[in-house]
């Protein structure tokens, strides 16, 4: 029986189909699940801020992704879709700071901060900015000492998810979860400033 008819029949049953392309490598499950899946990743993309390209690039990416570890899928985790999901956000997430990266060559940077400051140096300039600096330490002074441990290695370590997660000795997810809580608890905190 074909397997979207399959798929039909069984009411959807998506558990069925990952696990048929994680023990069988089942390419007609495959094709079903990135039928459905792929494009709905690609709108949640969109809507996370990618662009066009970029969205069609990381679906993809997760659809690949989900073939190849179709095996580490936990039936009773999080649902398929929540784990296809959760897939394309840690691409998206990955993606972002490669461009990041890309596009900030911090010796430019502090060379062109470094030029702005000498051009624009005024008193109330000085003055914003230590206002500034100074609201930003008193949010990440709220923070845990977890997490803030996990944004200065992010940020100003410049560490990616993995090597944060090797150097703290501490699961992928719990970096992630870390981090994205900090974050969610500085721009709370130093929405204002904006």
């Amino acid at each position: 029986m074909p397997t979207e008819k399959r798929f039909s029949e069984q009411g959807g049953d998506m558990t069925g189909l990952l696990e048929a392309v994680a023990i069988r490598r089942d390419r007609d499950a495959f094709v079903t699940l990135y039928k459905h899946f792929a494009p709905r990743v690609k709108t949640y993309l969109l809507r996370s801020g990618a662009s066009d390209a970029m969205a069609e690039e990381l679906a993809q990416e997760t659809m690949l992704t989900v073939w190849r570890k179709a095996g580490s899928f936990v039936p009773r985790s999080i649902g398929v879709a929540g784990w296809i999901f959760t897939i394309a956000r840690n691409l998206q997430i990955d993606s972002f700071r490669r461009e990041r990266r890309f596009a900030y060559n911090l010796d430019e940077m502090d060379a062109d901060l470094e030029a702005q400051e000498h051009e624009q140096r005024t008193p109330e300039n000085a003055a914003t900015a230590a206002h500034m600096e100074t609201r930003v330490g008193e949010a990440l002074a709220q923070l845990s000492p977890e997490q803030l441990r996990v944004i200065e290695l992010f940020f100003f370590n410049d560490k990616t998810h993995g090597e944060i997660e090797k150097e703290l000795q501490i699961p992928l997810g719990t970096v992630k979860s870390r981090l994205r809580l900090a974050l969610s608890k500085l721009r709370a905190l130093l929405d204002h400033l904006r």
